[in-house]
């Protein structure tokens, strides 16, 4: 074999000398990427932890947010429940009331025949029996004032019977009704 020459040593020194710049330049090239690709992942695990965090905040919010709906839901409710029963007693309040009402206006209405109703009454207790005329004096209720007819009577006569309405509206007993013009 023979030995090379000098010129092909040198190119070939030159051509690994340029192959080893080439492989530093590589592997220079490489370690950078490398950083970089190290950086990147360390910022994306970064950004990663922020979005967890932020994402976990978000949802914490959010549950506490329902939970205040929800509870504020089940006191609205609660309300509305509350203000149904007061309507319906209101109704009932109401229904008992115009039936007094209607009641009071045919009191109204009837109101002048009851007053000469009791005139004529009156008189005829003013007029005494045609039978009891010389009896006048043993008959003192007459000229008393105090007569099974008097208004002031006839809610304790045994004959006289007031309804369950006249019962509950004995407070009024002492008012009295008239009718305009």
């Amino acid at each position: 074999m023979s030995s090379p020459s000098p010129v092909q040593i040198r190119e070939a020194n030159a051509h690994l000398a340029a192959l080893h710049r080439r492989v530093a330049d590589l592997e220079q090239r490489l370690e950078a990427a490398e950083n970089t690709v190290r950086e990147q992942a360390e910022s994306l695990i970064r950004k990663d932890e922020q979005l967890r965090a932020a994402t976990q905040e978000i949802t914490e919010a959010k549950d506490r947010e329902i939970s205040y709906l929800h509870e504020k839901l089940c006191h609205s409710e609660e309300t509305i429940q509350k203000f149904q029963h007061t309507v319906k007693e209101k109704d009932a309040l109401i229904g008992q009331l115009q039936h007094r009402c209607q009641l009071l206006d045919n009191i109204c209405k009837s109101r002048p025949l009851l007053d000469k109703m009791l005139s004529h009454m009156a008189e005829a207790e003013r007029m005494g029996s045609v039978v009891d005329l010389g009896e006048a004096a043993v008959n003192s209720s007459l000229t008393d004032g105090e007569s099974s007819c008097s208004p002031n009577r006839v809610s304790n006569h045994k004959d006289f019977s007031l309804s369950e309405d006249d019962m509950d509206d004995q407070e009024l007993d002492g008012v009295v009704f008239g009718t305009t013009v």
